[in-house]
């Protein structure tokens, strides 16, 4: 059995004032959900590089200082080449701003990203939309609490 080929992936916790999460919809042929903005990281890339990139692209967010390390996540799913990917999640707090992103919609659309918006923790927890992590809402909930000494994995 051969290993799986596991892509390196970063992705950002953005909360702004008000305690609310912005999240990306995904809308994959096998699965539609919402996730934390991120990506892949490109050869020679650091993780905040990589997350700059990814937020810009994404969410139009260029200013910002990279919190810490919260979560990690394996996550085994095709992805072209990959087999699944590796994520460190980060805390990013910022001020209130509306989302603009930098790519087209068609070139977010290429990449499976159909929408953006930000969600209360009220509204995580009422809502029947899938998450990645599947337990979003209590990974926020605890974060917003109290945020890990240590990064915690978040399983799928």
């Amino acid at each position: 059995m051969t290993e799986p080929r596991l892509r390196d992936a970063v992705r950002a916790l953005v909360v702004d004032p008000g305690r609310r999460v912005l999240l990306v919809r995904f809308e994959f042929p096998d699965w539609k959900g919402w996730a934390t903005p991120g990506g892949g990281i490109s050869p020679g890339e650091s993780d905040e590089e990589a997350l700059r990139r990814e937020l810009a692209e994404e969410t139009g967010l260029d200013e910002f200082d990279l919190g810490p390390l919260v979560w990690r996540r394996t996550h085994l799913f095709e992805l072209g080449e990959w087999d699944g990917q590796v994520e460190r999640y980060y805390l990013v707090r910022v001020p209130e701003f509306v989302h603009a992103p930098r790519l087209t919609w068609e070139e977010l659309n290429d990449e499976y990203v159909t929408a953006v918006r930000w969600w209360t923790l009220d509204e995580l927890e009422a809502t029947r939309e899938q998450f990645a992590p599947r337990r979003l809402a209590d990974l926020v909930r605890d974060l917003l609490a109290s945020p890990p000494a240590r990064p915690i994995d978040v399983g799928v």
